[in-house]
This record gives structure tokens, C-alpha cells and sequence, in this order.
């Protein structure tokens, strides 16, 4: 039995019936879209991501892996890091077509989330989320991502199904990997302040609540 048809097992008839009638990455994007974001603490393994119908960018984003696993592509996941102290970092998954990225992403943000397959290189993806990627002090925060994770590579920790597993491969792997600078300190030491009108843009849906600096665990 393969990894993920283990996985399907272990859910119920209707939401097997959901996770089986997600047949594209945009399918698995609006799927994620429409739960909440809960920013909690506790990072759930994609089981739970469904059973509980919640999930943040961390297991949203391990979610949307299995999901892309089941249609063929390469399960990858990165991680776009903020300026230290000044964000949450963003997971994505990545999906290639014809050799070009896209990319999964559940966020609290608007503009954080989906990529369409257009981008050539990793940097020309996460570049795409510069200008979107700001705190609740106006900042733009973002300064690096990490090279791909294949989380196929770690199914002996039954990540799927078993939190536990899924914990271990968040903080055992996954974060684990060193950083690509995106741009310079002297770049970054010269960014602007995202204007109003565009930071009133970017939080269109947003539940500041669960932001960094604000929620409870801050």
C-alpha cells in the first residue's frame, strides 16, 4: 500500500471522498482557502488538518504536499524566513509543470497564498512574495527562503497520520535548513514602509488576531 493510500484510509468516507476530488493545484488551494486560519500553537499532521478543518501555513503547507504527492508531483516544501524577530516565516509547497513553479500556500494574507507554474527559478517565485510579505507595523519583512524539502523522503515517520511524526519532520528536518539570502543589508536597510492604502490591500480577509505581534502567544 502506497504512503498515501494509507493515508486515505485513515479518513472518513466523506472526507476521503473531498481529499480524492482534489485534482489540481488550485483544487488543493481552495481547499485550504476555505478553512480558518488558526495561528496556534499546535501543528497538526495533514490527518488532523482535515479532521479538525483548520490549519496554518506550516501544516497547511505539509497538507497541500500529500495532496500534491497524490497527483503525481514531487511532495516539496520550503520556507520563505523574515527579518528576525519581525515575522512568522511562510511555507509553501511547490509544484513543477513543464519544468516551471508554482506553489501552495495557506496564509492569513491575501496575496501569500497561491502561485500559478510560470516561474523558472525558486528565486523568481519567492520574489513574487516580497512586496506582499509585511507585519502589522507596515515592514516588509521577508529576507530569505530555504532550498526544497521532498517530505517523500521521511515517510518512515508516517507523517501523514501520526502528529508526533509530523512534529519530528518540522523540527527535525524541515527547519533544520539553512537560509538563501534574497536580498542584500544595504537593500534591506533601505526598503520603504508599505503605504496605508496598500497595507489596507494586503489585510483584506485578514484576522490580524492571529499575526504576529498580536496574537496571544506574543
Amino acid at each position: 500500500m502506497s504512503f498515501v493510500t494509507d493515508f486515505e484510509t485513515h479518513l472518513p468516507d466523506a472526507l476521503r471522498r473531498t481529499f480524492q476530488s482534489l485534482d489540481s493545484p488550485f483544487a488543493i488551494q481552495t481547499y485550504l482557502d476555505e478553512m480558518p486560519y488558526i495561528a496556534v500553537e499546535r501543528d497538526r499532521s495533514p490527518l488532523n488538518v482535515m479532521l479538525d478543518h483548520q490549519s496554518h501555513c506550516l501544516d497547511g503547507g505539509l497538507f497541500a504536499a500529500l495532496a500534491l504527492w497524490r497527483l503525481g508531483y514531487k511532495p516539496l516544501m520550503i520556507d520563505l524566513i523574515p527579518e528576525p524577530g519581525t515575522d512568522d516565516d511562510h511555507v509553501l509547497a511547490l509544484y513543477q509543470i513543464d519544468g516551471y513553479w508554482g506553489a501552495i500556500a495557506k496564509s492569513n494574507y491575501v496575496n501569500l497564498g497561491f502561485r500559478e507554474p510560470i516561474y523558472k527559478t525558486l528565486r523568481e517565485l519567492v520574489i513574487t512574495y516580497f512586496e506582499h510579505y509585511c507585519n502589522v507595523e507596515q515592514l516588509k519583512t521577508l529576507r530569505g527562503y530555504t532550498r526544497p524539502l521532498d517530505v517523500s523522503r521521511y515517510s518512515h515517520l508516517n507523517w501523514a497520520v501520526d502528529e508526533a511524526g509530523a512534529n519530528k519532520l518540522y523540527y527535525r528536518h524541515f527547519y533544520k535548513r539553512k537560509p538563501i539570502t534574497l536580498i542584500t543589508p544595504h537593500m534591506a536597510a533601505r526598503l520603504n514602509r508599505m503605504s496605508d492604502r496598500v497595507y489596507q490591500a494586503e489585510t483584506l480577509h485578514t484576522d490580524i488576531n492571529w499575526s504576529f505581534g498580536v496574537r496571544p502567544d506574543h
